[in-house]
């Protein structure tokens, strides 16, 4: 009886001790599922509207103020070639003020010659008494003289001979007549434009691209650009606008678009931007979160620790999103359960996502 007594108390320590360790087991790590990102080849694409401008529009003004307008050689919607004569000024007051030029000019040559057949009969009577040095000298400055009045008349009227040329309003480049503002009848002023040529017929789509996806576009994507007529036209990207407008946040894409008359600068047309479908890195959609911070993901390492890290993400087709930097092939992301974890946890896998 007294090796009973003596040996309850051991048995109640012992059974006591159970307990506090059965207390301080730890739980177990929370179960997550996850996803694998991985090479794929990714669908869809996006569109955006815009309106068809030209490449690059040349606006003809005449050089000259005053004069009116003769004759007008082309209209609106009209093929021209560089250098081909678009409109005619008048020259009645230049042919006038040209045929007085050259009468001064006649009279300084006539001038010029005289000075210098009176200068050439004093040449090499220098220092020998027949004439005075100062006669002679200024036979030589007469002649020079006249010499320098001739330049002066022909400048005046190479000057007139300059402006007659210029009252001829040419086509500095080849294209396509978008606008004809002169009429005959009408004086020139310098500065207003009198016609809008489409350089070499090139017509291109200024579409306006959102924000979010000015990263996922490269120059020379294909692009499907569908006109108000119905009528598709293949185009590729030629230049991706370099800002965002504040107010509206969207950007701008300019799609190159192939010669054709049907092209009218002003007119609405959509774009629909389809990437070729070589195989991307990309992710399920739920393995991508977002914070104050931007978008991240919760990726496993090789002892199913939980780490975040930053993505930029482009394409989204269905439930997969393109990734464009912070994972790699074949990082773990975690899918279901991921808001109960922090850095560094340690998780247990559930299993990866079917299909993933």
């Amino acid at each position: 009886m007294t090796h009973k007594l003596m040996a309850l108390p051991l048995l109640l320590s012992l059974a006591a001790c159970g307990g506090h360790e059965e207390t301080r087991k730890e739980p177990p790590p929370p179960t997550v599922s996850v996803a694998r990102v991985d090479l794929r080849a990714l669908d869809g694409g996006f569109t955006a509207s815009g309106r068809l401008i030209p490449r690059e529009e040349v606006a003809i003004a005449p050089e000259l103020s005053g004069y009116r307008i003769a004759h007008v050689q082309v209209e609106e919607d009209a093929q021209v070639r560089a250098g081909q004569v678009l409109a005619v000024l008048d020259d009645a007051l230049l042919r006038a003020q040209i045929a007085q030029a050259r009468a001064q000019l006649t009279q300084q040559q006539v001038a010029s010659d005289k000075a210098r057949m009176e200068a050439g009969r004093v040449a090499g009577l220098d220092n020998m008494g027949v004439v005075s040095q100062e006669a002679i000298d200024q036979r030589r400055i007469a002649d020079r003289s006249a010499q320098a009045s001739v330049g002066v008349a022909r400048a005046q009227l190479d000057d007139l001979l300059t402006r007659q040329q210029r009252l001829t309003v040419r086509a500095p480049v080849a294209g396509r007549v978008l606008q004809r503002s002169a009429r005959p009848g009408e004086p020139s002023a310098s500065g207003t434009v009198l016609f809008t040529i489409a350089r070499d017929n090139l017509v291109e789509l200024d579409a306006e691209v959102p924000e979010a996806v000015m990263g996922t576009l490269a120059t020379g994507d294909p692009v499907k650009v569908v006109l108000a007529s119905g009528i598709s036209v293949d185009g590729r990207v030629r230049l991706l606008g370099a800002r965002v407008n504040n107010q509206t946040g969207l950007s701008t894409a300019r799609i190159a678009l192939p010669v054709r008359q049907d092209l009218r600068p002003g007119g609405f047309a959509q774009a629909r931007f389809v990437k070729a479908k070589a195989p991307v890195l990309s992710a399920p959609e739920g393995a991508v979160h977002y914070d104050a911070d931007g978008a991240y993901m919760q990726l496993l390492d090789g002892r199913d620790h939980v780490h975040r890290v930053a993505v930029r993400t482009g394409r989204r087709a269905g439930d997969m999103v393109e990734i464009l930097s912070g994972p790699r092939r074949g990082d773990r992301a975690v899918m279901g359960g991921g808001a109960f974890v922090l850095e560094g946890d340690r998780v247990r896998v559930a299993g990866e996502k079917a299909g993933a």
